[in-house]
């Protein structure tokens, strides 16, 4: 199965997963830019996929269905109008025509309904996870967004991650806030910066390198816990404490 990205709006990734001829996207939040990959491979529309509501994540459905009618998978919470096969946490999805399963795990923390896509190897985890950050916490809780982003750090780390935004040089910038003395934030940024000169997707990343880099998975690491305690003005009580102040700080940004 090949993965590729289908860009949208300014920095959007429709995930297109294709084999033989036959075609499923992730949270395609504009139709015209899958249409015109349509044309451009051939390819045949099997499946959608949604990871959660927003309007940039599912805008383009309802025009894709009326196109080609195909099942639309999605979080039983945030089913809505669009989502024809709801799904819990622990479920399998059978992707019709590309011959692969998918298991459901709920994410709640940016939307309280969102789930992630997990077969081994690949990760499709719209707004939970980014490039060396996560999606802000809309709707659910600072304990519900650290257990989400645990449950998925738990995953082998050599599991891809493919995440809905181009944000990583901005997390990055970040993330060099939190931690300046990371060693491993300077040599993945000098590789973003090329992928990105390139015009090139800096995801997806691997899931040791979000563990080497990304703050809101280091909520253990002895320089994190300092940077949330001078936000705090005292030591974190809890890991959820830890991660609640460095999301806080970058949402002050």
């Amino acid at each position: 199965m090949q993965i590729e990205p289908i860009k949208a709006f300014e920095d959007n990734y429709i995930w297109a997963l294709r084999h033989g001829g036959q075609l499923a996207v992730v949270d395609p939040g504009d139709a015209a830019p899958v249409l015109r990959f349509i044309e451009q491979t051939g390819d045949r529309l099997c499946a959608i996929l949604v990871t959660h509501r927003h309007g940039d994540h599912i805008g383009g459905i309802a025009e894709l269905v009326a196109r080609c009618p195909v099942p639309v998978f999605g979080p039983t919470r945030e089913a809505g109008e669009v989502v024809t096969q709801p799904l819990h946490d622990g479920d399998t999805v059978h992707i019709p025509g590309l011959g692969a399963e998918f298991t459901v795990i709920e994410v709640p923390g940016h939307t309280l309904g969102h789930i992630a896509y997990y077969r081994l190897g690949m990760l499709f985890c719209g707004d939970t996870v980014f490039g060396a950050g996560c999606g802000r916490v809309f709707e659910g809780t600072m304990t519900q967004m650290q257990s989400s982003l645990a449950r998925l750090a738990a995953l082998p780390p050599e599991t891809l991650v493919y995440c809905a935004h181009e944000y990583t040089q901005s997390c990055l910038r970040f993330a060099h806030m939190v931690e300046p003395d990371n060693a491993n934030l300077a040599a993945r940024s000098a590789q973003v910066a090329e992928l990105r000169a390139k015009g090139q997707p800096s995801v997806p990343s691997t899931l040791a390198e979000e563990l080497a880099t990304n703050p809101f998975l280091r909520w253990q690491s002895p320089a994190v816990i300092a940077a949330a305690a001078t936000r705090l003005g005292h030591a974190p009580a809890s890991d959820v404490a830890t991660f609640g102040a460095i999301r806080l700080w970058r949402d002050s940004l």
